[in-house]
């Protein structure tokens, strides 16, 4: 049953490239040409782009018994544990709003990057039949999977706004800009995914150290508490930490608290985003061609 899958999936796959390939333009192998048209490829393998993130879709709830509610009950249940711990028994400051939205909201854009990153580091080394047989720009991979953790990024962003109901708790004007906060946290997750997802398949080393990276980047984020209970004198050192800017970001766009947009942290967090994101990319494309004989 899986080997007749995985013949249907490479059949369709197949199918993708024949029709692109066929009325959109016409393939011209030589030396350099991949390089120099590469984005100009990369629009033209967009039909490649749509089926591999509906395909991820699918998979990810397929033969599930809750489906789509994994994407609800995982962060609501953080939620609880996380307001116990950090508003209940450590009493952390919450500027009168609710400690369970605070921590809602930062979590909100936490498990969007962090499920990212996992599923963008490991990307290629699943998709090895791709890699080895046809050719197309090897960054449609991740960039699917970048998009399947944003569709649970927009799940999870209604049942915010149902709990924000339940406190009968008012949204600020800041909320016109979460789109803005939203795009960040692509750009931030981008960067480090490229950087680890072309670093994952020369050393597999690395597919232990992205979930430990994970694991302890949820302590060394502001998740469970806001950033505003970090020392002044060391705010602006904790805003190296990219996800910082991002939930800071989130937080302020959907609480309106002042204290938790500091704005040379958050001016440090965003340019430390756009530079993993440059650095991220000119790795992915440097060991790219170097994917189908190394995977």
């Amino acid at each position: 049953m899986h080997r007749a899958c995985c013949s249907s999936r490479e059949q369709l796959l197949r199918g993708i490239f024949e029709v692109s390939i066929a009325t959109d333009f016409e393939l011209i192998i030589e030396p350099g040409r991949a390089h120099r048209r590469y984005w100009r490829d990369l629009w033209r393998y967009r039909e490649l782009f749509y089926f591999l993130s509906w395909r991820d879709i699918l998979v990810r709830y397929k033969q599930t018994v809750l489906g789509v509610s994994w994407s609800v009950i995982r962060p609501l249940l953080t939620m609880i544990v996380f307001t116990i711990v950090f508003g209940r028994i450590a009493k952390l400051p919450h500027a009168g709003v609710p400690y369970a939205l605070l921590v809602y909201a930062g979590l909100l854009p936490w498990n969007f990057m962090s499920t990212a990153l996992t599923e963008m580091s490991a990307s290629l080394t699943s998709n090895t039949n791709l890699l080895t047989k046809v050719y197309f720009p090897r960054l449609v991979i991740p960039a699917s999977a970048l998009i399947t953790s944003f569709v649970d990024l927009l799940i999870s962003f209604v049942i915010l706004l149902c709990v924000m109901g339940v406190y009968r708790f008012m949204p600020p004007w800041h909320m016109v800009l979460l789109p803005l906060a939203a795009v960040l946290a692509v750009v931030a997750t981008a960067g480090c995914g490229l950087l680890f997802c072309a670093l994952n398949v020369k050393y597999r080393d690395f597919r232990y150290v992205v979930p430990f990276i994970v694991q302890f980047g949820v302590y060394i984020s502001p998740v469970g508490f806001g950033s505003d209970v970090i020392p002044a004198k060391w705010r602006l050192l904790y805003s190296i930490n990219p996800a910082v800017g991002v939930i800071d970001a989130f937080r302020w766009c959907l609480l309106g608290r002042p204290g938790d947009l500091y704005l040379p942290g958050f001016l440090l967090s965003t340019a430390v985003s756009f530079v993993l994101l440059w650095y991220g990319l000119m790795i992915f494309r440097r060991t790219e061609r170097e994917f189908a004989d190394v995977v």
